[in-house]
């Protein structure tokens, strides 16, 4: 059974900086990383996303300050928040298109993890 278990969120001032972090446990191989943010009232969004080969994918509001990526050999992805603003506050997830023998290819998801940066 595959598990997402993320870590590393809290509160922070505004100028600073989290490592999220998300490990994966149960599957073959990681395919793909996304991490994604429900802002409050505001729709979940694509903060950052990386494959099993490096590429890395970026939302606007994160470029430059957001930085991905994944430790193969723990399993576990990253998300480092630099630059820090109160608008960044919300709900933080990642998800993961992993490989497994018995399901093979799918999209399985964390539990979330929340960061607040206050001013």
């Amino acid at each position: 059974q595959v598990q997402l278990v993320e870590s590393g969120g809290g509160l922070v001032q505004a100028g600073g900086s989290l490592r999220l972090a998300c490990t994966v446990s149960g599957g073959v191989k990681i395919n793909i990383m996304d991490w994604y943010r429900q802002l409050p009232g505001k729709d979940r969004e694509t903060v950052a996303r990386i494959d099993s080969r490096g590429n890395t994918d970026y939302a606007d509001s994160a470029k430059g300050r957001f930085t991905i990526s994944m430790d193969n050999a723990k399993n576990t992805g990253y998300l480092q928040m630099n630059s820090l603003r109160p608008e960044d506050t919300g709900d933080y997830y990642c998800s993961a298109n992993v490989y497994t023998w018995r399901d093979g290819s799918r999209e399985y998801w964390g539990q979330g993890t929340q960061v607040s940066v206050s001013s």
